[in-house]
């Protein structure tokens, strides 16, 4: 069970105080880069730039903070065979999951056609053409793309999953060490701190970013585009919503015991920095801390929140399903069920490794109309204008998806303190919003239950 000395001082709760500020803030923002969105279109495309830059100062920390959870995670407990168990229990969860979101979307797709009654212009017939071309890589490609060129590259090219290779490696290594690693890991811990030190301090800068990246898509889609496409964008609103509140929710409730609302109102403040950049990764970091803290182990947080990113895409499955018999049902072409089956199990594998920001979902959907339906690709124009709209859904879907997953993959495999995960979402232990890490000196949560040990490395 966790130890009292982890109850947040109130020291640190007043400085959190500040942070409710910086959350009204990024409200704000969004509310104000909309309507200069209405107001000036023209000027407010100009102002993009200020949203991808602040996505990339935090995709800038995400390599860093995984390497050091990992490493921490891995290298402080004694048999290898618990992080094996763990990533094989993830893996084969995604892979239910994602077939379960396919399905879903599909019976929606056939049940609303909500492509009937549009029309394709000439203007829009070489869009696709052009996502296709971005896509995602065939499956050998993604696999060896794993291997970064040199130990330290992952981290210079940001790619999630070549630094998940090189973390497991190096925390197989300290855990193979013993003892003498011990110096490393605690070298480690503090880089850690460092790390999400700066990540704070660059959220500071969220207002900004949610302002350009809010007021340049409003600017560039307009009012027109929203009414003409509204259909598939509420059936897959409310499909993303039925998938997190019945199917998460039901899972959560029976393996967890965890009410999924009090889970999603505890990551509130990351959904809302999601909207704001349509990007899942922009939260990343903060996902692991906020499951930490919440009373996951650091092993099955360090593994299952970084590959989920890359293999647990709900909203993306639910996406790709529903934009595909969208545009077959637009180009008056509706896909047989044995062709949409088909198209939809190579999307699957598609998307695998796809990134979390906006844009990957529509260069997926064009490569698997490209590969199995060519004539359906010149439909992606039809869809590209609310993609950013679609891509918000898809992330939040997303992200929930993988803070589900990890708290599952906890219960599964005993690492979770099911008596912090209640107090935590009950508020009696606040988040430090300051730091993102408790400051007690064992960020990672205690493990309690059965089967679960206290290995965890300690300051």
């Amino acid at each position: 069970m966790a130890s009292t000395s982890r109850t947040t001082p109130a020291a640190p709760a007043a400085r959190r105080d500040r942070t409710h500020y910086l959350y009204l803030a990024v409200i704000a923002a969004v509310a104000l880069g909309i309507a200069v969105g209405f107001a000036a279109p023209d000027a407010a495309k100009q102002l993009k730039p200020l949203g991808t830059g602040f996505v990339a100062l935090i995709k800038m920390m995400i390599s860093p903070i995984i390497f050091c959870t990992i490493v921490l995670g891995v290298g402080s407990v004694r048999k290898a065979a618990k992080v094996g168990r763990v990533g094989g229990l993830a893996l084969g969860y995604f892979l239910v999951m994602s077939v379960v979101a396919l399905a879903i979307g599909l019976v929606v797709g056939n049940v609303i056609h909500p492509g009937s009654g549009m029309h394709l212009t000439e203007a829009l017939k070489g869009v696709g053409h052009e996502q296709a071309k971005a896509a995602a890589e065939g499956p050998v490609d993604f696999l060896l793309g794993i291997i970064p060129t040199t130990l330290v590259s992952a981290f210079t090219e940001g790619e999630v999953l070549q630094t998940l290779l090189v973390a497991l490696l190096v925390g197989f290594g300290l855990q193979a060490m013993g003892r003498s690693g011990e110096p490393v890991l605690r070298g480690v811990q503090h880089i850690q701190r460092l790390v999400f030190r700066v990540l704070a301090m660059i959220m500071w800068a969220a207002p900004v970013g949610a302002f350009g990246a809010m007021a340049a898509v409003v600017g560039e889609t307009g009012v027109d585009a929203l009414k003409a496409l509204a259909t598939i964008m509420i059936g897959f609103y409310v499909t993303c919503l039925l998938f997190v509140g019945i199917v998460l929710g039901a899972l959560v409730r029976v393996v967890a015991k965890v009410n999924i609302w009090h889970l999603l109102k505890y990551l509130g403040r990351e959904f809302l920095l999601i909207v704001s950049t349509s990007s899942s990764e922009s939260a990343l970091p903060r996902l692991i801390a906020k499951m930490e803290h919440l009373g996951v182990s650091r092993p099955v947080v360090g593994i299952t929140v970084p590959t989920g990113y890359s293999f647990n895409l709900d909203g993306t499955m639910i996406y790709l399903t529903m934009a595909s018999l969208f545009i077959a049902d637009a180009l008056d072409q509706p896909l047989a069920i044995g062709q949409q089956i088909g198209l939809l199990l190579f999307m699957m594998v598609a998307s695998k490794g796809a990134a979390g920001v906006s844009g990957s979902g529509i260069a997926v959907l064009a490569s698997g109309l490209q590969s199995h339906q060519p004539a359906l690709v010149d439909g992606v124009g039809l869809i590209i204008g609310i993609d950013r709209f679609m891509s918000e859904a898809r992330a939040v879907t997303n992200f929930a998806g993988n803070a589900v997953a990890t708290l599952l993959i906890g219960t599964w495999t005993g690492e979770v303190d099911r008596e912090r995960v209640r107090r935590v979402l009950a508020g009696e232990f606040p988040f430090d919003e300051e730091t993102l890490l408790d400051e007690d000196g064992a960020e990672a949560a205690p493990v309690a239950g059965p089967g679960g040990d206290k290995e965890l490395a300690k300051a």
